[in-house]
């Protein structure tokens, strides 16, 4: 079995290798020394790895693993942790970074790989997402505990990343990976061509991004499993997932690309969330249906959670930008969706226009012309590069043509500098047809970049999640009210909520709303 699916793999590589050579009508004497450097590769890993595939104890499958064997994965957890801790910040709340834990330890107890040490960790971002490191690093984020209703929807987050680390999904595509790398350097010196690094690279890096749609599969079916024996609701992974799937489609409609009908990559490797919602439904009817929920003991818990961004991630507040830890703040045009992500600022127009904003390293102390002609443009040569005053930093500004996912753009540059050690920098994209007053908007907001005030600092403070009880006569209406957005206020509140379009409040029952 598993020689078979060993060349099958290579086979797919090797073949799309022919495909593309005889795309670019490379001669056949060509593709014969190739397809015969590819028979040798066969051979040969045949002869170094398949001794060394193993079968795994939760899904009962043999699988390659060879080149990452449990004492790396400790290793590379070790190692990743850092950064990601470094990227996102743990949420500082004690309590609650307790809950996950022992929600998540609960779940450990029943997996079938008892040398792995599991530690569990809350994100400090709002971002809907969770995600396992080789070694029993599992973590979940605020964003998924404020979609989540219940602790049964939370554990089967952590089921499921549980499952890709039972599975040892991220061992399988190292080790497969390497296989593939190490092929196409075989291949290239046999033949003589950096094409095949090129192509099998391409394979190789869409294979290592994420998992394949069958693990994804897997690793749900795992999880179901783990939610039952530790006791919780097994439908909890389908209930989770349809919240997922609203989200999703919410943020769409919020980023205007409200199109059902859109062709699925065909690349994606997660199936979608529909499909996940139908499998996961049908396999939890295998498992007794009276497991543990726990809606108003999670509602409670997680009662006074930041909801959104916190201050050390700086807050979008309507068109700005503020970040009262580093003490500035800057506007975008009317029209644009403000992106907060861990490392930029990004500002997205309809019309394709952007805005992305950063801060560096100076560690030099160039002045911001030096820092824009030999960082920020990589010695292109430009006639309108000049020094500007910015609410009185000093800067420096230039732009060019060039294009932005293939569409021909003009490219607009500013540096900024900000403290000794630091350039803050705006890079725009403006399509070739933008109109003036678009331009004075856009000009108008890498001015508006200033130090905050000292009251700004203290009055600015992060979106609390609290938990309510409804009154009798209280409504998704009059409760969206409460809450401090700008549009889709019901729609929020619903998505919140896991309530239906039609469904309203029930008087008695705990509901989630953010407030200032």
């Amino acid at each position: 079995m598993i020689r078979t699916d060993l060349y099958d793999y290579l086979d797919l590589a090797c073949n799309c290798l022919v495909i593309n050579l005889v795309t670019n009508k490379v001669e056949g004497m060509f593709i014969k020394n190739a397809a015969r450097a590819a028979n040798y590769l066969i051979f040969c890993f045949a002869i170094l790895f398949l001794p060394s595939c193993s079968t795994n104890p939760a899904t009962g499958q043999q699988q390659f693993t060879a080149l990452m064997p449990p004492q790396k994965e400790k290793q590379i957890g070790a190692q990743e942790h850092v950064k990601v801790v470094k990227q996102f910040g743990i949420y500082q709340d004690k309590d609650i970074q307790l809950y996950v834990s022992e929600v998540g330890q609960r779940l450990a107890k029943n997996t079938e790989r008892p040398d792995v040490s599991y530690k569990f960790f809350l994100l400090d971002t709002p971002m809907v997402n969770a995600f396992a490191l080789p070694g029993g690093y599992v973590y979940i984020t605020r964003g998924i505990l404020a979609l989540a209703n219940s602790e049964s929807e939370m554990a089967s987050v952590l089921a499921h990343e549980i499952g890709h680390i039972t599975a040892r999904h991220s061992a399988e595509r190292y080790s497969r990976g390497v296989v593939t790398n190490l092929g196409a350097a075989i291949l290239s010196s046999a033949i003589g061509s950096s094409t095949v690094s090129d192509v099998l690279g391409i394979g190789t890096d869409i294979y290592m991004k994420s998992y394949s749609r069958e693990q994804e599969n897997q690793a749900d079916s795992l999880g179901i499993r783990y939610l039952s024996r530790a006791g919780y609701s097994p439908q909890a992974m389908s209930s989770f997932l349809h919240s997922l799937q609203r989200d999703t489609e919410f943020n769409q409609r919020l980023s205007g690309k409200n199109n059902p009908a859109q062709k699925v990559d065909f690349f994606s490797t997660h199936p979608a969330t529909a499909e996940r919602i139908g499998k996961t439904a049908a396999q939890a009817q295998r498992y007794p249906a009276n497991g543990v929920v726990n809606r108003e003991g999670y509602l409670k818990r997680i009662s006074g959670m930041v909801y959104g961004d916190n201050s050390a991630q700086g807050f979008v507040r309507g068109n700005s930008f503020y970040h009262p830890d580093m003490g500035f703040k800057f506007d975008v045009p009317k029209g644009f969706k403000i992106v907060n992500r861990p490392e930029q600022v990004i500002g997205i127009a309809k019309d394709g226009t952007l805005i992305v904003f950063d801060m560096q390293t100076n560690g030099q102390g160039i002045s911001p012309m030096e820092y824009l002609r030999g960082v920020m443009l990589e010695g292109r040569k430009v006639d309108d590069a000049e020094n500007i005053t910015i609410n009185g930093l000093p800067a420096a500004t230039a732009s060019f043509r060039g294009k932005v996912n293939g569409r021909p753009m003009t490219i607009r540059l500013v540096a900024i500098h900000w403290r000794q050690d630091q350039i803050v920098r705006f890079q725009i994209a403006m399509p070739l047809n933008i109109t003036s007053d678009k331009v004075k908007a856009l000009r108008a907001s890498t001015y508006s970049f200033r130090p905050m005030t000292k009251r700004e600092i203290m009055n600015i403070k992060p979106y609390k999640l609290i938990v309510i009880t409804a009154k009798p006569g209280d409504g998704v209406a009059s409760l969206s009210k409460r809450m401090p957005f700008e549009d889709f206020r019901q729609e929020r509140f619903r998505l919140l909520n896991s309530l239906g379009e039609n469904e309203d409040v029930r008087a008695g029952r705990l509901y989630k709303l953010v407030v200032k």
